[in-house]
């Protein structure tokens, strides 16, 4: 079998709203899955918007946040040079990977839903029949991608991502741009959750979502499922 290549894909955008607090991605559900993908042997590599210094979310450092995977990040050289120098994401070519993998905290929600250079990639992965997955808040980057129709791609189909009960549990409802929930309904997804801050994933055909944090490695197991069938 050859080795799989994975493109996971940061976000570079990093003020929470007008709070004056920062934001980014959410450490766990980058390391939880890079580790599950490089431990299967898949090759990744890392792009954002802006490429160099992915922001992290401050928050996803506190203790009540860590798992082993985020201490094995924190302990892994290698890996935060990795984070430290992403690649462009407009230089990202669907050609080079195998799939694609989107890791939430709040960031997305800003500079990956309505990115071009991240439609367009979303897009040519599905076209390449390739399996497109992300978690918590990133699904927000498969919102306005379109089918060959130019129907919304999530129309009809199931999908998670961070609950409106979960914003509400972290105070930022009013904070965000849109609350995801909301606007997957709007597209006329079937939307799919479970208790708050419980792991659940779905999948629907080429695309896996998972509902928050602890849904990270749920997500990973399925794409490289997906990768080996």
């Amino acid at each position: 079998m050859s080795t799989k290549k994975i493109l996971v894909v940061l976000t570079s955008h990093s003020d929470l709203g007008d709070t004056g607090h920062k934001t980014g991605f959410w450490v766990e559900e980058f390391a939880a899955p890079y580790y599950a993908f490089i431990d299967a042997g898949a090759e990744v590599a890392v792009a954002t918007p802006k490429g160099g210094q992915a922001p992290i979310d401050p928050n996803s450092e506190a203790p009540d946040a860590q798992t082993g995977a985020t201490t094995r990040f924190y302990e892994d050289q290698a890996a935060q040079d990795i984070i430290a120098n992403t690649h462009l994401l407009s230089d990202m070519k669907q050609d080079d990977y195998d799939a694609i993998f989107y890791p939430g905290g709040h960031g997305p929600l800003w500079d990956l839903t309505d990115n071009t250079d991240s439609i367009a990639l979303i897009e040519s992965f599905l076209q390449a029949n390739k399996p497109i997955s992300s978690v918590c808040h990133a699904p927000s980057a498969f919102l306005n991608i379109k089918d060959a129709n130019g129907e919304y791609f999530i129309k009809g189909k199931t999908v998670t991502g961070f609950t409106n009960s979960e914003e509400a549990a972290v105070q930022l409802t009013d904070v965000v741009p849109f609350l995801l929930e909301d606007e997957m309904k709007k597209r006329g997804a079937d939307y799919k959750n479970t208790a708050d801050w419980t792991a659940f994933a779905v999948q629907d055909g080429l695309m896996i979502t998972g509902q928050n944090p602890a849904s990270s490695e749920l997500v990973a197991e399925k794409l490289l499922a997906k990768l080996n069938k």
